[in-house]
């Protein structure tokens, strides 16, 4: 019996077998690959030639994609803490943003505002302080709220640098006397968008205050730490937020620190898998339509331009190793090697000698 022929007569059985033994996953796409079958029993009779499904060889292009499930928000929590001795006097509400220069909290009636930096003021700055990145966080400040004269910010505290402080504490109906101390501003990334206060009016003004996040919406995901080479900063992902809207991101952070998955969704004696943050800012943030919600993030993992393709259904593993497809050729068919590649929504990337686009072939799908 030739190879053609048991393929023929084994087709009903191997479609049988492909129900029961459900798909091999390769990549992300399910796949479903059967191996080579033996004909019936020798007291069977030929079976009644059945109508194949055929398609095409295509060529085209495929992109893998993986899902991750991730949050609309407006980014991770952080706790801003005060440092200023007095009894609290005011402060923010849940929800209200604080910008550059406005009050994080007041003490004694006095405000404590808010300077943009990522070094925080350790020590009082004044003349005679000498030079630090902390005196350009400061300058920096001063220039950005109207308080120059000093010239282009630097790390060098002058006596221009003390001039400006001084303007700046008067606008304030502070006492003007050209110094900073570390209790004196909240330093921090950037604007803060109060997300909880746990300070009280009538305490003290140095520990915790409240809790706040960043002012624009982000989707976070918790990526398990061994996939999380599927996103690179600046990648462009597809975000399907909450009710099926569709739009653009782009991952913008990847976190450093690992964390221990213990949620519920892990069973008892399961494995505690590692995981990082992975934050995506919307390409438009106008199109996000809420301010919570939850998010699937398409991201894409492998990609292949001007290939062969043909559909997975078509993909036969042989008994003796290896793949093939089965050419359809007039009433001709016969097997032809193939090595596949990648697998994406259904298709499979398939080269081998004789396979050309518009071949036709035997699928189950």
């Amino acid at each position: 019996m030739t190879e053609i022929e048991q393929v023929r007569r084994g087709r009903r059985t191997r479609w049988l077998l492909a129900a029961l033994a459900g798909v091999a996953v390769l990549g992300t796409g399910a796949v479903v690959v059967v191996a080579r079958v033996a004909a019936g029993s020798a007291d069977e009779g030929p079976p009644p030639a059945a109508p194949v499904e055929t398609a095409e060889v295509t060529r085209g292009d495929l992109a893998e994609q993986a899902k991750v499930d991730g949050t609309l928000g407006y980014g991770a929590e952080r706790e801003v803490a005060g440092r200023k001795p007095g009894t609290i006097t005011w402060l923010p509400g849940a929800g209200e943003v604080v910008d550059r220069g406005e009050p994080v909290y007041k003490v004694d009636d006095k405000p404590v505002p808010l300077f943009y930096g990522v070094v925080p003021f350790y020590r009082e700055l004044g003349e005679g302080a000498g030079t630090g990145p902390d005196v350009k966080v400061l300058e920096e400040n001063l220039r950005d709220l109207g308080f120059g004269g000093f010239g282009k910010p630097d790390e060098k505290f002058t006596a221009a640098t003390a001039t400006a402080v001084r303007k700046w504490q008067k606008s304030l109906e502070q006492e003007q006397t050209g110094k900073v101390a570390p209790a004196d501003v909240v330093v921090d990334s950037g604007a803060l968008r109060v997300s909880s206060v746990s300070a009280k009016l009538g305490g003290e003004g140095t520990g915790p205050l409240l809790k706040a996040t960043g002012t624009e919406r982000v989707v976070t995901l918790e990526v398990e730490v061994a996939k999380q080479g599927m996103f690179k900063t600046g990648d462009k992902v597809d975000l399907s937020i909450a009710g099926g809207k569709q739009v653009k991101g782009t991952v913008s952070a990847i976190g450093t620190e690992v964390e221990t998955d213990s949620g519920e969704e892990n069973a008892p004696g399961a494995e505690e898998k590692p995981k990082v943050a992975v934050t995506v800012t919307l390409d438009d943030p106008a199109t996000a339509g809420f301010d919570a919600a939850p998010v699937e993030v398409v991201v894409t993992t492998g990609q292949r331009e001007g290939v062969l393709v043909v559909p997975v259904g078509a993909l036969l593993a042989l008994a003796e190793g290896g793949y093939a497809v089965e050419v359809v050729e007039g009433a001709q068919r016969r097997l032809v090697a193939v090595d596949p590649g990648l697998f994406a929504g259904g298709r499979v990337e398939v080269s081998g000698d004789g396979l050309a686009e518009g071949t036709k072939v035997v699928t189950t799908s």
